[in-house]
C-alpha cells in the first residue's frame, strides 16, 4: 500500500515538533515522585533515616536549578522529634526553607534516549539556616516517560558547623538524654522533573 507523500510530511513534522518540544521545555518538579532523606546518628551506633515531605523546583530549559525544601514537612516517623527538628534545630520560624540552586548543561540530558542515564558533574550551592555554602557531586540523570530524573550517585555530606546547626543538635542532644548526636550528616535524593 502506497503511503501519501503529505502523510509523510505531516508525521515527519509532528516528531520533529516532538523532539523539539522536549529539547526545549522546562521540567517542573514532580513532588509526589521525588525523594530527599537524610541520616542521623545517635549514642554512637544507631542511625536512622529522616526526610522532608513537601519539596518544589524546576529545570529551565537553558540549565538552572532550583530546589526549594519546606523545613517544616521534616519527618522522623515521631512527632514530637518532627517539632523539636523544626523549632530547635532549623528554626524554622526564622528560616522556613531551605534552597539549592545550579546550573547545568542539558545537552547531555536532551539527547539521551528513554532509559538512558548519563553522569553530571555538578555544582550546587545549599542556602540553608541563613548560610550558604557550595558544594560538587557527581549526578545521575535519566530520561523517563515524562521527563527527567536526576538523583545523587553518592551520599552528600552536610556538616552541622558549617551552618551554625552545632547548637540546634546539642540542644537536640540534651532534651532527649542522649550521649552524642552527629554533627555530619549523608544526604541522598532522587528527584523527578516532568516535561512542562
Amino acid at each position: 500500500m502506497r503511503v501519501l507523500p503529505w502523510i509523510n510530511k505531516s508525521v515527519i513534522a509532528s516528531v520533529l515538533f516532538f523532539v523539539s518540544a522536549q529539547a526545549s521545555a522546562q521540567w517542573d518538579l514532580d513532588a509526589a515522585q521525588s525523594e530527599l532523606s537524610f541520616i542521623t546518628v545517635k549514642a554512637e551506633h544507631v542511625a536512622e533515616v529522616h526526610s522532608f515531605t513537601r519539596l518544589e523546583g524546576e529545570l529551565s530549559r537553558e540549565g538552572a536549578v532550583q530546589l526549594s525544601i519546606d523545613l517544616t514537612s521534616v519527618e522522623t516517623g515521631i512527632s514530637v522529634r518532627n517539632e523539636r527538628m523544626q523549632s530547635m534545630l532549623f528554626e524554622t520560624g526564622m528560616y522556613p526553607r531551605a534552597r539549592v540552586s545550579a546550573n547545568i548543561d542539558v545537552d547531555p540530558i536532551t539527547e539521551l534516549s528513554l532509559g538512558e542515564s548519563v553522569i553530571l558533574d555538578v555544582e550546587f550551592i545549599l542556602s540553608l539556616h541563613g548560610k550558604e555554602l557550595v558544594f560538587s557531586t557527581p549526578l545521575r540523570a535519566t530520561r523517563v516517560i515524562d521527563g527527567v530524573r536526576v538523583s545523587t550517585t553518592k551520599p552528600i555530606i552536610v556538616n552541622a558547623d558549617a551552618f551554625d546547626l552545632v547548637a540546634g543538635v546539642e540542644s537536640l542532644r540534651e532534651i532527649a538524654g542522649l550521649p552524642s548526636i552527629s554533627r555530619s550528616v549523608p544526604v541522598a535524593f532522587s528527584l523527578s522533573f516532568v516535561n512542562q
